[in-house]
């Protein structure tokens, strides 16, 4: 499989966006999490998160191309079958049956909510960001309203509490903070 620093390098070579750069980093470090809670192949599942939006900067927000796009370009390099359909089920082209699919559709947009969460702080820093305030959140439709919060739910097809993703994806961005300058 392709190793962390190829992926990151296809990613920076593909997305010129630094904040979606940012996002995929976030979305690695969830996915990497919830493999060690889980007991699966954490490699695997961290490599998703970061690939998961690789095409973003192409398709230009067109989701009917969205997730697609990637998929086939992941056909390029040496990266299994499941995280190129991953790639297509986090955008809905897919339905999630399995737990790596369903991880990345709760993943993608909580590392939104969470950074979100962040940027509305007073020290505008993922440390002071709180698991009660993002509960809070996730019922304002208003806040962060892009994020899909019926994805997040979806943690619980992973056997996963609600506070309990949040908690551990909370905890995993806050592991990676500078590099996301929060």
């Amino acid at each position: 499989m392709l190793g962390r620093d190829e992926a990151l390098e296809l990613v920076r070579g593909r997305i010129a966006n630094p904040n979606l750069v940012k996002h995929m980093l976030a979305t690695e470090a969830v996915m990497d999490a919830l493999a060690l809670r889980l007991g699966e192949d954490r490699e695997l599942w961290s490599r998703t998160g970061l690939l998961h939006d690789l095409d973003l900067d192409v398709t230009e927000g067109d989701m009917a191309r969205h997730g697609r796009v990637a998929y086939e370009a992941l056909a390029a390099v040496d990266v299994p079958e499941d995280l190129r359909r991953a790639v297509l089920a986090h955008v809905g082209h897919v339905p999630a049956q399995n737990r790596l699919e369903h991880a990345v559709v709760a993943a993608d947009p909580v590392t939104g909510l969470i950074t979100a969460a962040a940027l509305v702080a007073p020290s505008k820093k993922l440390a002071d960001v709180r698991v009660e305030s993002l509960r809070k959140r996730m019922k304002e439709k208003r806040f962060a309203a892009n994020v899909n919060r019926e994805q997040i739910a979806r943690c619980s097809e992973l056997g996963l509490a609600l506070d309990e993703f949040l908690a551990l994806s909370l905890a995993a961005m806050q592991h990676i903070a500078p590099e996301l300058g929060l």
